[in-house]
């Protein structure tokens, strides 16, 4: 009996995240009610202070589902295909990543935080842009200075001017593409560009 209540407290509250991303999206976060949330849901508005202390805490769960650490994805490259070279490793999580952000619900909810969140109360979406950001480019500047090491950049190129062109190119395809999702997929029109960007950064005799 226990299980089972856990079990139904676990999805109303996943109900509660889908109502909070449907009307995030249309709305907007500063707009948006707990109750206008609740209503969405079919409950009440204590239904959402059971298990949210209030719309950040909300919102920062809705993030934390579609959340994906950059370096989570290389570690599961690295474990599931035994990749010995970091560029490749770079290139695979890359892929990985944005073949994830196709899903509906990765990008609607990033949507979100790009298009339909503003500043209010606790909520700040600039510095969690950055904090998402900030991580991506640690993980690949300590990628990139392992395929410096093992000889896989060009003369002239160092891990951190590859770190900040690969994470400029990688910004700018996901605003991009955020703007406009249904004009291209971003992970074809991704994978074109790494290609290229990669094959730069290689020296000029390893094939």
């Amino acid at each position: 009996m226990a299980r089972r209540t856990k079990a139904e407290a676990a999805a109303t509250r996943e109900a509660l995240l889908d109502a909070a991303e449907d009307v995030f999206l249309e709305r907007g976060v500063s707009r948006t009610s707990l109750e206008q949330i609740a209503r969405h849901a079919g409950m009440t508005r204590g239904a959402v202070y059971w298990h949210f202390r209030n719309k950040a805490d909300l919102f920062h769960a809705l993030l934390e589902r579609v959340r994906m650490p950059f370096q989570d994805l290389v570690d599961k490259i690295e474990d599931s295909a035994r990749i010995e070279s970091p560029l490749e490793a770079i290139r695979l999580a890359c892929l990985t990543g944005m073949a994830r952000i196709e899903q509906p619900r990765y990008r609607r909810v990033h949507s979100i935080l790009i298009h339909r969140c503003e500043f209010f109360g606790d909520i700040d979406p600039l510095r969690m842009q950055d904090e998402l950001s900030n991580e991506t480019y640690q993980v690949l500047l300590t990628n990139f200075t392992a395929a410096a090491d093992k000889g896989e950049l060009a003369t002239g190129i160092s891990p951190d001017v590859a770190t900040r062109l690969l994470h400029c190119m990688l910004t700018g395809l996901f605003h991009d593409w955020l703007r406009h999702p249904e004009r291209f997929s971003i992970r074809e029109r991704g994978e074109a560009l790494l290609d290229s960007l990669l094959a730069m950064m290689r020296p000029p005799d390893s094939g």
